[in-house]
């Protein structure tokens, strides 16, 4: 049986020598400790509270049964999103007493040499096709300024760099997945300054997780990639059922915060298709 935050903070409060409603304490954990007399029940009319006389011995109780030898640092185990297994086994006899992000951060990639600093050490990212770096301890990792960084929707797209190497000139470029998705990413993005470039699939999907994900947090420094020929690609390699089945979302791209994004939408509306990025792999002869 697994210790909830809500009963652990209730027992922490009997512990203290707070009384409280039975009603609000149904519970098989808490029918137990009234069996075995670690705690007790006080009755008044028809109203019965729940109290607890020796705070030793409930402690005691929660050792033995489950391993949870300090009530108040396992409830700050709970809210802690940054604690190791190691660390909850110390405070609760198991590592799976709370389920841990083992691992945190995202992958980068690169079509050239990206100077950074990862806790305070001098990086240099190197391209190095079918192979990814992973950035674990992302709230330390900031790319040089003048890299513009670029979020990738799609894994294939992430993978074939090189393929696409025609879109991404004239500039430094850090490429970030947007997998395995988790707050990570935009929390990262959020504390440095470099301009972001999302670059997803040409639809109302995609769109929406730009906005979402990424614009709604950035701000004015977002931007949605559009390659050039957006609507000559739509004409000859969009999809027809991609269009038709994101077309309830439709609705929600109003005010769109960018001329370009409301230039793409009216271009999908007309050719009532929508693309996905897989195509630009292609190179050129896409275009």
């Amino acid at each position: 049986m697994k210790v909830s935050g809500t009963l652990a903070r209730k027992l922490l409060s009997l512990a203290a020598g707070e009384m409280i409603p039975r009603s609000q304490l149904k519970n098989s954990l808490i029918d137990s400790l009234l069996d075995n007399g670690v705690l007790q029940l006080r009755s008044r009319g028809t109203r019965k509270s729940v109290f607890c006389s020796d705070a030793v011995a409930l402690q005691a109780y929660m050792d033995n049964h489950f391993g949870i030898a300090d009530l108040q640092k396992y409830l700050e185990m709970l809210n802690d999103e940054d604690l190791r297994r190691s660390q909850s086994v110390g405070i609760a006899s198991s590592s799976k007493i709370k389920s841990i992000r083992s691992f945190k951060g995202f992958l980068v990639n690169c079509l050239e040499p990206i100077p950074a600093r990862l806790n305070g050490a001098e990086l240099s990212l190197q391209p190095l096709p079918g192979a990814f770096t992973y950035i674990y301890d992302f709230e330390q990792f900031i790319p040089a300024e003048d890299v513009t960084i670029v979020g990738v929707e799609n894994g294939e797209n992430f993978r074939y760099l090189e393929s696409q190497q025609y879109l991404f000139r004239d500039k430094k470029f850090l490429f970030v997945s947007r997998y395995p998705q988790s707050g990570d990413l935009v929390r990262w993005l959020c504390g440095i300054d470099n301009p972001y470039l999302h670059f997803g699939d040409f639809d109302f999907s995609g769109i929406r997780i730009y906005l979402t994900e990424f614009q709604k947090y950035l701000m004015d420094r977002a931007d949605f990639f559009i390659p050039p020929g957006i609507n000559r690609l739509l004409e000859r390699h969009g999809n027809r059922d991609l269009y038709e089945r994101q077309l309830d979302q439709l609705t929600d791209l109003v005010n769109l915060p960018e001329p370009g994004l409301q230039a793409l939408v009216d271009s999908i509306c007309k050719e009532k298709k929508g693309l996905e990025q897989e195509v630009l792999i292609g190179g050129w002869e896409a275009l």
